[in-house]
């Protein structure tokens, strides 16, 4: 009894531990990190964290969230430089006494704080050729054709893949390339088996796929593990090429006069 009671008496004692975050605090016009000292559990992600800022020391420290489950895509932030789900992420994978830095996505504009704008993205998802059926449903299709396009769906539309695209984040290439997430939904209309819209004139032009150059670095990202480069953006790069490139064709359009 006696040893049982210095074990209480010793837990009871035991500081209690504790971990940096440094979180990006301000607006569109200015801002800067300020560091917070949070008391940290077993399996507590940044969301968390973030979570006991407001609750303890800064109630207005502004940032989205929804499901706390990886479904919703809200909570999307840059964490030690790396675009990331605050729910996803545990602080148990930075091991040591140097601060976490939470900080908005670099692409978009910032509203306040972790907040930024991404109606950008909603507006170049209206501008996709909509799904055109060959046919009125109820229509059959099968398995084997489900299976490729139904990958794309998983997207959360968290806008990470958007955030680390080079294309968009360093060059601001916006009005020329719709970025990975719009690739994928491209992808998923064109190889759908029942769809019969010509979107591969949009996606050369208007969506600029040949402004990615296959770096992968989108796919490293997605909390859903999509293969976006491999399964998405290569086969519609794939599809610009035979359509425009193919030395055949290109005879053809020529003696024809057709731009198709």
């Amino acid at each position: 009894m006696a040893t049982a009671e210095k074990e209480l008496t010793r837990a009871d004692e035991a500081p209690e531990k504790t971990r940096t975050l440094s979180v990006w605090r301000g607006d569109g016009q200015k801002g800067e990190e300020v560091a917070y000292e949070v008391p940290i559990t077993p399996g507590m992600v940044v969301l968390d964290a973030i979570h006991w800022i407001q609750a303890h020391v800064a109630p207005d420290l502004a940032c989205r969230w929804n499901c706390k489950a990886a479904r919703c895509g809200s909570c999307s932030a840059e964490i030690n430089g790396r675009p990331s789900l605050m729910c996803k992420t545990r602080l148990d994978l930075w091991q040591g006494e140097g601060a976490i830095h939470v900080r908005p996505m670099r692409t978009f504009p910032v509203i306040k704080d972790l907040v930024t704008d991404v109606s950008w993205n909603y507006e170049k998802a209206k501008e996709i050729p909509f799904f055109k059926p060959r046919t009125e449903a109820p229509f059959t299709m099968y398995q084997r054709d489900v299976a490729r396009p139904q990958e794309f769906r998983r997207c959360i539309e968290c806008f990470l893949c958007q955030d680390v695209c080079h294309v968009l984040r360093t060059h601001d290439l916006k009005e020329s390339y719709s970025g990975p997430r719009f690739m994928i939904k491209i992808a998923e209309w064109e190889m759908h088996p029942m769809d019969a819209e010509d979107r591969v004139p949009y996606t050369r032009d208007e969506a600029g796929v040949g402004f990615c150059n296959i770096t992968k670095c989108c796919q490293e990202v997605c909390p859903e593990e999509i293969h976006i480069t491999d399964n998405a953006i290569i086969p519609m790069k794939e599809r610009v090429a035979d359509r425009y490139w193919d030395p055949v064709r290109r005879l053809i359009r020529g003696i024809s006069g057709k731009k198709g």
